[in-house]
Formats: structure tokens, C-alpha cells, sequence
């Protein structure tokens, strides 16, 4: 986005913690704001997925009775394979009647209860993501959400997108200021907003009686974080 505005500018600024407050800044030269985003891309080092278990019985307390039972074999795996208590939590429960259509009898027929028990996991070991996804598997899990791939820690990739982003709104605009005759150009304004470029969720259900003798493969290759910064310049002779 380019704007060119007239020499008068009002930008917000913070006097303190509790409360802000409105400052003038008087402009010689005409302005021009540009908005900049820059992504930096990186290896991941962890990856969230969603593991779950769902079961079907006649009765409601019949379906949660054993729904409880295999999620419990579903967590003592995923415990038992090293991931911290922290890296684990409770994504959600569900109970509900399904039925089925009698397309001669035109009418809904109950085939019982339905429970799910879902929970997220993070993994801090992105090499064994298909391994871990496999051993959920085969100890119950009918449900495999994920994974999503990401950096744990985005610091130092926003700090190098935040340095591309400035670098090329200042060139840009010293090279507007140019054509319109200045030679120079002065900061006005800064302001931020986080572009996030991880990728989507892929979401998939797994079946028990699908497990491979092979591990299921995840390729990690790479995703971004970044930011999206708007600058005002003043453009002077």
C-alpha cells in the first residue's frame, strides 16, 4: 500500500504504560506510507498433533466406560514414549446418539452412542513424528489430527523479518522521495502486525487395522514467520 498524504501528520504515541497520548508532528515536505511484509523461513522443531480415540456402544455410559479405557492405553503411550506431561492436554470430549436412515421405513434409527476423547500433543522431535503417529495407532488411537509443524521459538526469525521489512520500506521510500524531487526522507511513524505463514492443520482420520510395516512419512520442510510493518517517511530537501 502506498499513500501520499499532506504535510500535516497525527500520530499516536505512548507517554506511559497507563495512558497515551495524541502528538503532533509537523511535516515540511509531503509524506508517504508504505506497508511492508517480509517472511523468513526456517526448519521446524516441533510438531502439535491431535490424537484421539472414538467408540460406539448402545448405551451412553457404555460408550464413555470404553472410551475411557482405550484413551487411557492412548496416554500411557504417549507418556511411556518420552513426551513431557506439560506437552499434552486435553483437546476435547464428545458423547452423542447417531442414527441411521431407513430409506424404506423413511425414518431415523438409533445405533447407539458415540464418545471421542481427543488430546494435543506437542513433539519436540520432528525426526520422529511418523514413528510416534504409528505407535498412537497402534495402541488405540482411531483419530490422528495433524501434525502441524512449527518453530517453538519465532524470536530470531521475526527479528530478521522485522530488519528485511524496514530495510525495504526505507529504500522504497528514499526511491519515491527521489522521483518526486526530494533527496532525502525522514521517519515519521512505525507500526506491526504478525504475519503468520505456518501451514494449515491436514486433517485425517486413522484407522486401527490400517497401521503399515513401514513408519508413515512426514517431511518437515520448512515454514515461515514473519511481520507486516507500515512506515510513514516525510520526504525532505
Amino acid at each position: 500500500m502506498i499513500r501520499f498524504a499532506l504535510p500535516l501528520l497525527a500520530v499516536a504515541a505512548m507517554a506511559s504504560p497507563a495512558m497515551a497520548a495524541d502528538v503532533q508532528i509537523q511535516a515540511q515536505g509531503p509524506v508517504v506510507e508504505l506497508s511492508v511484509s517480509e517472511v523468513v523461513k526456517a526448519r521446524p522443531d516441533i510438531a502439535n498433533v491431535g490424537s484421539g480415540v472414538s467408540t460406539l456402544a448402545p448405551t451412553a455410559v457404555a460408550a464413555m466406560q470404553q472410551n475411557a479405557k482405550a484413551m487411557d492405553a492412548v496416554i500411557a503411550r504417549i507418556k511411556a514414549l518420552g513426551i513431557a506431561k506439560d506437552d499434552i492436554q486435553t483437546a476435547g470430549i464428545n458423547l452423542s446418539a447417531q442414527y441411521d436412515y431407513d430409506q424404506a421405513a423413511r425414518k431415523q434409527v438409533f445405533r447407539g452412542y458415540q464418545a471421542s476423547n481427543t488430546v494435543n500433543v506437542t513433539l519436540r522431535d520432528v525426526a520422529k513424528v511418523g514413528q510416534v503417529l504409528d505407535a498412537l495407532v497402534a495402541a488405540g488411537a482411531t483419530d490422528i489430527n495433524g501434525p502441524v509443524l512449527a518453530i517453538d521459538d519465532e524470536t530470531t526469525a521475526k527479528a530478521q523479518a522485522r530488519k528485511a521489512a524496514m530495510e525495504r520500506a526505507r529504500t522504497q521510500a528514499l526511491e519515491y522521495a527521489k522521483l518526486a524531487g526530494y533527496a532525502d526522507i525522514r521517519l515519521l511513524d512505525i507500526s506491526e502486525s504478525i504475519n503468520i505463514g505456518r501451514p494449515m492443520m491436514l486433517e485425517k482420520a486413522v484407522a486401527a487395522d490400517a497401521i503399515m510395516n513401514t513408519s508413515t512419512p512426514v517431511e518437515p520442510g520448512l515454514v515461515g514467520t514473519g511481520v507486516n510493518v507500515t512506515v510513514t517517511y516525510e520526504m525532505v530537501r
